[in-house]
């Protein structure tokens, strides 16, 4: 699942930076009292502010953490110098930095909302967990790696299916690269090997069925793209190693519904004017609970299946 519209100007790690350059902009107010652990001229960067970025960065390995904190350390230094910098020269009083500041802190407190709600979000169950994998063999039970050689082309609608008929009697991508050329039809050739979970899912499920040897065609936007199966080598995945990385895309697929749910009740419980000119047709009748996330709310992880099985703690390999 992925969200209609995904932006996020600045990062929670950034929030810090941010919230101090909005108190520069009033009275100097009374600093909390932390431990500190650098002073640049007469400003402190505390340890609290070294670890909530190094915790916004993920996991470290052990062996790491110390590189990692040093790079931090700097890295605030510098943020710090510029930093200061920037209000001897008054830009924190610019009306252009002030509007970037004002929708940063909208797209931070938005964001926090949006988290909270998701928060809420319980885990799947065994029976869900144990369901996807049951419907998804191509990723899991029936798992391949696969040896691909794609010909992406740019062609006009109306000629789809002249090129699946091409495809149908071409007796390997030689010839219907060929084919190509006499039609000036514009194409470019990748090759390599990806395993399953690598593939969006909707070609994935076409690619199963096909052996070495065969071909699918895949429509996009600007025209399409052919997939011919070279090899393909057998490596499922069991339920034990699946079941981390199943339950997270549907933690992440659930949150990311919440969300979706919670801006559908706002905006039909809201009083919404626009002003003339400003009213897009989408807007002329109610958001389907798809299409309602703001780029404010959206969560940060890209939540489809393949992204998540990427990015999964334990790698389908």
């Amino acid at each position: 699942m992925s969200s209609p519209v995904r932006y996020v100007a600045v990062s929670l790690c950034a929030a810090v930076c941010m919230t101090g350059m909005l108190a520069g902009c009033g009275a100097k107010e009374d600093k909390p009292a932390s431990q500190v652990a650098v002073k640049v001229n007469k400003e402190e960067i505390s340890v609290h502010q070294i670890n909530s970025v190094l915790a916004s960065r993920g996991n470290i390995p052990p062996d790491q953490v110390d590189r990692a904190r040093s790079a931090v350390v700097e890295s605030l230094i510098d943020q710090e110098l510029l930093l200061q910098q920037a209000k001897d020269s008054k830009l924190d009083r610019n009306p252009n930095v002030l509007q970037m500041i004002e929708l940063s802190r909208r797209q931070i407190l938005a964001r926090a909302y949006g988290e909270q709600i998701a928060s809420g979000v319980p885990s799947p169950t065994e029976a869900q967990i144990a369901k996807f994998y049951d419907e998804h063999p191509e990723l899991f039970a029936k798992r391949r790696i696969y040896s691909l050689q794609e010909i992406n082309i740019r062609v006009a609608p109306d000629r789809l299916e002249e090129v699946r008929a091409q495809l149908q009697s071409a007796g390997n991508p030689q010839q219907l690269m060929g084919w190509f050329n006499e039609q000036k039809i514009p194409f470019t050739v990748n090759a390599g090997i990806k395993p399953a979970e690598q593939i969006p899912l909707e070609v994935l499920k076409n690619l199963a069925n096909l052996n070495p040897g065969q071909a699918g065609f895949v429509q996009t936007p600007t025209g399409g793209v052919l997939l011919f199966v070279v090899g393909a080598q057998e490596e499922p995945v069991d339920r034990a190693k699946a079941k981390p990385v199943i339950e997270n895309f549907l933690l992440s697929q659930a949150r990311g519904e919440s969300i979706k749910a919670e801006v559908k009740r706002l905006r039909e419980a809201a009083s919404i004017d626009y002003a003339e000119g400003f009213k897009s047709s989408a807007a002329a009748s109610p958001a389907p609970a798809e299409q309602a996330a703001s780029p404010e709310v959206a969560p940060e992880e890209d939540s489809s299946v393949q992204s998540i099985l990427e990015k999964g703690d334990i790698k389908l390999k």
